[in-house]
């Protein structure tokens, strides 16, 4: 996929984030929330996925010594199921590859299989339940993981 490439979030980059959180969650993050993570939270990484010039993904982690976790991960609707999920997960991994991170880890809903799926590509394995994680509906939480080192 020419024409696509990853990089740090910046502030600039809120209003095309945000399109994209509420598009996806039912419960998203506030403008507030994402920059306090980018100005307040040292363990916090935030990446946006740019394709010709548009900002169609985004992704952040928070790493903790030697565990990372995925806080937030998604795709713009317009342009899902072509492959621009996964390109952003593999950087997420060869990023925390970087840093000495043992241990990568996150949340998904029991009933997204198909982010599943793809996480499972890359080694994860449920290594527990979240009940009741998520507060718009009380859906479990499947948490992922895999070791690193």
């Amino acid at each position: 996929m020419s024409n696509l490439f990853i990089r740090k979030m910046e502030h600039d980059d809120l209003k095309d984030v945000l399109f994209i959180e509420k598009a996806s969650f039912t419960t998203p993050w506030t403008q507030e929330i994402f920059a306090r993570e980018m100005d307040e939270n040292e363990y916090a990484h935030y990446f946006v996925l740019i394709y010709h010039d548009q900002i169609v993904g985004y992704a952040g982690l928070w790493i903790v010594i030697d565990d990372a976790q995925v806080t937030n991960i998604a795709i713009h609707p317009d342009f899902r199921r072509r492959g621009f999920g996964e390109k952003l997960f593999n950087y997420l991994i060869h990023y925390v590859l970087g840093k000495n991170v043992a241990r990568f880890s996150l949340e998904v809903r029991v009933s997204n299989i198909g982010a599943q799926k793809l996480y499972r590509k890359y080694g994860l394995v449920p290594g527990g339940v979240r009940k009741n994680y998520y507060k718009d509906d009380q859906e479990d939480a499947l948490i992922m993981w895999v070791n690193l080192q």
